[in-house]
């Protein structure tokens, strides 16, 4: 029994050094493990793939992201001050993340699609950095504008405007006059709960460049703590009334933490042109990262679909006062389609 037991022992010590019994138990004999990448590791009998041919895959997977990349990436571009709009935003880069785009093409197969990851690069200069100045338009390199809509009278076509805005999915940026928003609460709510962002008009619609320091802060705080205290609204923005401002405005506007902004281009509904004029203006100066003024009038409540297809119809997104103004970028066409944004 024990010369059977020891020739059965030596066996199975025999076929153990066999290559197929490797084959079969699917293992990697000691000092192997590392060469091979466990995701090369097949089961069901078949051998791992070499280390040899699975890093010469990886290396050409390293490659094509390397070239999407080259073709892909972008520079961010720095805010800046330009000598006729003044304070102009940055807008973000992108670029491949390499390391993640490996990481989701790992069953990748040379001549197949490139599972990539793109991330924003924010510029090295902000808003922030600049001096104090005023905004008349965001990045010219970002294809997204934005309605801004000066409220300090007149109720009766704010409710065709907001419904043309819900039909076309598009969020514009309200600034309220602090007057008008103390009687009209409610609407404002109503307003803000649609989505839409609301911002500071001053609270009298006095000329701010005509009015002393104390009196230029009230006009901005007296209205600022509507918004905070019964909308809510941590605000950002700042509307002189008119369109009427000096640097000092600009100056206490920043020192209550607001950004003075203005338009690129102007409606002036206020002298009730005709709502094809409106539309045929907009649509000679239109360009991306124009901001598009108007009030809630007749003539702009009418122009206003037009406007907004005007806008899609080039390629370009419509957006609030804040999103225009943020580096963030508009996604490329292809990825809008892709993603189903279209507005």
């Amino acid at each position: 029994m024990a010369i059977l037991l020891s020739f059965t022992a030596a066996l199975l010590f025999l076929f153990g050094q066999l290559p197929f019994m490797d084959e079969f138990f699917g293992q990697l004999k000691p000092g192997e493990q590392e060469s091979w990448p466990a995701a090369a590791l097949i089961t069901n009998g078949q051998r791992p793939v070499p280390s040899t041919e699975r890093d010469a895959v990886d290396q050409e997977l390293l490659a094509a992201i390397h070239k999407e990349a080259e073709r892909g990436n972008v520079a961010p571009i720095d805010a800046s001050i330009d000598r006729v709009w003044k304070a102009i935003p940055g807008y973000n880069g992108k670029e491949v993340d390499v390391e993640r785009s490996l990481q989701l093409s790992k069953d990748w197969t040379p001549g197949g699609k490139l599972s990539l990851v793109w991330r924003e690069v924010r510029p090295q200069v902000s808003l922030e950095d600049l001096p104090v100045e005023p905004i008349y338009k965001g990045n010219p390199n970002k294809p997204m504008v934005s309605l801004m809509v000066n409220v300090a009278w007149g109720n009766e076509y704010l409710p065709s405007m907001l419904k043309t805005l819900d039909d076309e999915n598009v969020r514009a940026t309200f600034f309220f006059d602090g007057t008008w928003l103390n009687k009209n609460i409610d609407l404002a709510k109503e307003i803000a709960e649609r989505g839409h962002e609301v911002s500071n008009h001053g609270y009298s619609h006095k000329d701010m460049s005509r009015l002393g320091r104390q009196q230029a802060i009230e006009e901005i705080a007296k209205t600022e703590k509507l918004l905070k205290e019964e909308l809510g609204v941590e605000n950002q923005w700042f509307a002189p009334p008119s369109g009427d401002f000096d640097q000092e405005t600009v100056e206490i506007a920043h020192e209550l933490k607001l950004r003075t902004v203005l338009w690129t281009i102007d409606t002036v509904d206020w002298k009730k042109p005709s709502p094809d004029s409106i539309v045929n203006k907009i649509s000679r100066r239109l360009e991306p990262g124009a901001l598009i003024l108007m009030h809630p009038t007749e003539s702009s409540s009418e122009a206003l679909s037009s406007i907004i297809r005007e806008v899609k119809a080039r390629d370009m997104v419509l957006g609030t006062v804040s999103e225009l103004l943020s580096t963030n970028r508009v996604p490329d066409k292809e990825d809008r389609l892709f993603y189903g944004i279209n507005n």
